[in-house]
């Protein structure tokens, strides 16, 4: 989602357009990662810091609840957040060093689809989230086809 889609898109809620809460848009809009709630706040405090720690907990809930920013648990860490994509896309996250990797799913919207028609539910969320070694980790620690290959690790 662009920065101003974002800072319009909290507008449109009728929250307040905050110092606070226009940093934590902006650092999650900046990001190419996913962060967690402790790197947003480090991120935000050196643009402003008189920020603390709880508003920028508040503040990703508010973005959260308004489906502005996403919140992912990648791996075996704590919640992620990245600001809300326009289109959907998953992630892997390697357990050796942590990446991730988003990927696209087409298969994923269709079957989605397939469960709204064949029982007629409304999926407001899709979240898939894939863990394994990436191909650095499983070179480095020789992990050959026996453990990463199959579907069960």
């Amino acid at each position: 989602m662009a920065r101003q889609d974002l800072l319009t898109g909290l507008q449109s809620t009728g929250a307040r357009m905050t110092r606070q809460r226009r940093a934590v848009l902006q650092v999650l809009q900046e990001s190419d990662e996913h962060l967690d709630a402790a790197a947003v706040y480090d991120q935000v405090r050196a643009r402003d810091p008189r920020i603390s720690l709880a508003t920028v907990y508040r503040t990703l809930a508010l973005l959260k609840r308004e489906g502005l920013v996403n919140e992912h648990r990648l791996g075996q860490s704590h919640a992620h957040f990245e600001a809300a994509p326009r289109s959907p896309h998953y992630h892997f996250s390697c357990l050796g060093c942590g990446r991730v990797i988003e990927f696209d799913a087409p298969e994923v919207a269709r079957v989605v689809r397939r469960l709204a028609e064949e029982q007629g539910v409304r999926v407001r969320e899709t979240h898939l989230s894939i863990t394994g070694y990436c191909a650095a980790c499983r070179s480095a620690q020789g992990l050959g086809e026996e453990r990463c290959g199959s579907a069960n690790g």
